[in-house]
């Protein structure tokens, strides 16, 4: 944004005179953020449309625009519901955007950072932290009314919709989807390009001096290779215990209060800025010895081993990004009708083998976004572990992040393209290698012509 937008900005002139360090600045860096997190809630509630209500729509000759509002939106009600909650708590609670484009736009994340770092006023940090937690509180209330009125959208009955081709709709959407996708890819253009500049705008020859991360303030290539092995763990284990949750908060019979405490506690994750996450890490985790209020009692620590090593980073980022790869989980198993639990149970089938053979396959695609989804933000990752590292665990993030604070934007720039590149080369891989998988586990979705004894195809 700076390399476009900025003071010596490729197209400063498009903002019409306004400067880039502000409101305009951090919504436009908000907006490439938190699309992807959006993106992966709304695709999981779209993909499990019922064919037939929408066969009903067209017998009953139901315009376009009347059954996207009586069919399509109701169906997805409950992860565009999702998508908004995620997009607004993920912008109040940003700390990144606000901090390196938002000039002397304040913000509650950066006072918290103000407050902690600057003044070393951890209680006032506090005070911001538990204002920050009453959208949490509104939005969990809005998503527990409409999660009430949701109706499962996949039944043993469900037949998959595929949509019919047609050109001049296909057409208009896939223009659409360029526009965001030169937006997007442009945005990463430019952040290469500058990371070979030897001194942008002054001397624009091309280097590869900048990716001489050894030779620089911030960890080097250790901290590179770190950020990999945390990000391997981190989709690994988190998606193993995130969809495990998931299955008992929605598919779970007993213990409703208990389940409805759960859910809660795993939307506040969502509305906790990283850094005050990091700072209650620091609290619970470094402390060897802790004392009981009032008695002065001392006890031992028994998990002070984990600071500053591998585990406390892998623990605190699965945390900080729980709530989204949760309600993606919750919106994939809500399409699922309850009558696949009852009817198991009433052939006395064992609840593991429901879940291995019905619900795991159907639920696939969107295990695999949650593992993808943990694996990248692993990598990008700043706020929340940038209080937790140690000497042997420095993180790529940290040293982008370092590396800007010293005026080695050039190298900043490098180092954040190599995030990008592995996670681009691993969701590449992640495609090439599930393709198979997928079609095999997803073949349900299909609707294949049967030819019946007269000789007629119909589609079933």
């Amino acid at each position: 944004m700076v390399y476009l937008f900025g003071n010596q900005g490729m197209i400063k002139e498009a903002l019409l005179g306004h400067e880039i360090y502000g409101p305009i600045g951090i919504v436009i860096a908000l907006a490439f953020w938190i699309f992807p997190h959006t993106v992966l809630i709304l695709t999981t509630a779209l993909s499990s449309a019922d064919s037939r209500l929408y066969e009903a729509a067209v017998a009953l000759r139901t315009g376009r625009v009347r059954t996207f509002f009586t069919v399509t939106l109701p169906g997805a009600k409950y992860g565009v519901m999702s998508a908004c909650f995620v997009a607004f708590t993920y912008a109040i609670t940003d700390f990144g955007a606000p901090k390196v484009i938002g000039g002397w736009y304040n913000m509650l994340s950066v006072d918290i950072y103000k407050q902690v770092v600057g003044q070393w006023n951890f209680q006032m940090g506090a005070v911001v932290s538990v204002v920050l937690l009453f959208p949490v509180i509104i939005s969990f209330v809005a998503d527990r009314l409409v999660q009430r009125r949701q109706v499962a959208q996949i039944s043993a009955r469900s037949v998959p919709l595929e949509p019919k081709p047609n050109r001049r709709f296909d057409l208009i959407m896939l223009a659409y989807c360029l526009v965001i996708a030169i937006i997007l890819v442009g945005i990463l253009a430019v952040a290469a390009y500058a990371s070979f500049i030897k001194f942008w705008p002054y001397n624009l020859s091309l280097t590869l001096d900048n990716y001489q991360f050894d030779l620089m303030d911030g960890g080097g290539w250790k901290a590179y290779r770190n950020s990999i092995v945390m990000a391997v763990w981190t989709a690994g284990i988190g998606t193993l215990i995130i969809f495990t949750g998931a299955y008992f908060i929605e598919k779970s019979q007993r213990y409703g209060k208990f389940r409805s405490i759960l859910q809660f506690i795993a939307i506040v994750p969502l509305a906790v800025p990283g850094m005050v996450l990091g700072l209650a890490y620091i609290f619970f985790f470094n402390p060897i010895t802790f004392t009981i209020p009032f008695t002065g009692v001392e006890l031992p620590n028994p998990f002070s081993f984990l600071y500053a090593t591998m585990g406390i980073l892998v623990i605190c980022t699965i945390v900080h990004y729980y709530t989204v790869p949760h309600l993606t989980a919750l919106t994939a198993l809500k399409q699922m009708d309850r009558e696949f639990e009852a009817v198991s149970a009433s052939l006395k089938v064992p609840f593991y083998k429901t879940f291995s053979r019905v619900t795991l396959p159907v639920c696939l695609p969107a295990i695999f976004d949650i593992s993808i989804y943990l694996f990248v933000n692993a990598m990008t990752t700043v706020s929340a572990v940038v209080f937790l590292w140690g000497p042997e665990t420095h993180l790529a993030s940290v040293a982008v992040l370092n590396m800007d604070d010293q005026g080695d934007i050039a190298a900043a720039a490098a180092m954040a393209m190599m995030i990008v590149y592995t996670s681009a080369t691993v969701r590449v891989a992640y495609v090439l290698l599930t393709r198979g998988l997928q079609r095999k586990t997803q073949a349900w979705r299909q609707r294949e012509p049967v030819t019946e004894s007269i000789g007629q195809p119909v589609v079933t």
